[in-house]
């Protein structure tokens, strides 16, 4: 377990290495890749430094326009249903909803709301792929896990594999959250090979140093032909950063939710496949617990 907090750590120092200045949202869609390059913080141990000039940059004046018809439907689109209510629910199906699925894999689009990736950013070897499954109702994620250090000097641990939906963005790549505070559990059906997995929920920040907080919790697959459908109550989900559990733990801030991944650092070399029908949220009625961990006060009143 403490190997896999320990391989998080190296799944976010890569996560962090796209920035976004003021400007992205107007200029995003006439430039390519290059905000990415130069916002770049993360490199590779034993790699050079990419030198390339910032105004030497990729300009499409198609793209561009192209771009910006795009968001003017989408600011139409978030104009219409927050005119129905709260995120584009009647307010009265709003209050009374019990289930929502949020993702479900039916076809390629919705596999591509999705990102893989795996220690071969780190120079690693495990591999790690997302396609649909045989009777494409369903996504398999599927590799082979390799815990082999890259030969670099520096990195002491590797062997970890991921899956994580992409964040939502509005119109003009405007940060947008889900807001799950009318829920208390998330529900999912998968179907392993009984490898154990952790299911990470990350959040919006309020401050700068909390920029790699993420929730996680752990699921054990059974293996086997047979489908199981898992209930995780929220208030279970505990508080980590850069892989660490954090003594300071706090319930999960449903109202600023990013996205949702798994992760697979188990330790043990070999083929993996998991295999996901939905991801859902659920309000159990007769789950009752704000929160399962102590809660430590820094300052305690004398």
């Amino acid at each position: 377990m403490a190997l896999s907090f320990k391989l998080l750590d190296s799944i976010f120092l890569s996560s962090r290495c796209h920035r976004q200045n003021a400007l992205h949202p107007l200029l995003g869609p006439l430039l390519t890749d290059c905000i990415s390059k130069l916002y770049s913080s993360y490199r590779r141990p034993g790699t050079s430094p990419d030198n390339t000039p910032p105004w030497k940059m990729n300009f499409s004046f198609e793209k561009g326009v192209d771009g910006i018809k795009k968001h003017f439907g989408i600011l139409k689109k978030e104009l219409v249903d927050h005119w129905k209510g709260p995120e584009g629910y009647p307010l009265e199906e709003y209050l009374l909803e019990q289930t929502r699925v949020v993702w479900e894999f039916r076809n390629q689009k919705d596999l591509d709301e999705w990102v893989v990736s795996s220690d071969v950013e780190i120079g690693g070897k495990s591999e790690a792929y997302l396609k649909l499954g045989k009777n494409n109702q369903t996504a398999l994620l599927y590799g082979t896990l390799n815990t082999e250090a890259p030969r670099d000097g520096e990195t002491e641990y590797s062997g970890y594999c991921a899956m994580r939906a992409k964040l939502p963005k509005g119109a003009f790549e405007r940060k947008k959250y889900y807001d799950w505070s009318n829920f208390n559990s998330l529900y999912l059906r998968i179907r392993g090979d009984g490898r154990p997995w952790m299911i990470n929920i990350y959040t919006n920040p309020y401050f700068s140093h909390q920029k790699d907080d993420l929730y996680n919790y752990f699921i054990f697959t059974r293996g086997g032909p047979y489908w199981q459908e898992i209930k995780i109550p929220f208030s279970k989900f505990f508080l980590s950063s850069r892989g660490r559990i954090q003594d300071d733990q706090h319930p999960l801030w449903l109202d600023k939710i990013s996205t949702v991944g798994f992760t697979l650092g188990d330790k043990a070399d070999g083929p993996f496949q998991l295999e996901i029908d939905f991801i859902g949220l659920l309000n159990d009625r007769a789950h009752t617990e704000e929160f399962a961990y102590e809660k430590y006060e820094r300052n305690p009143k004398v």
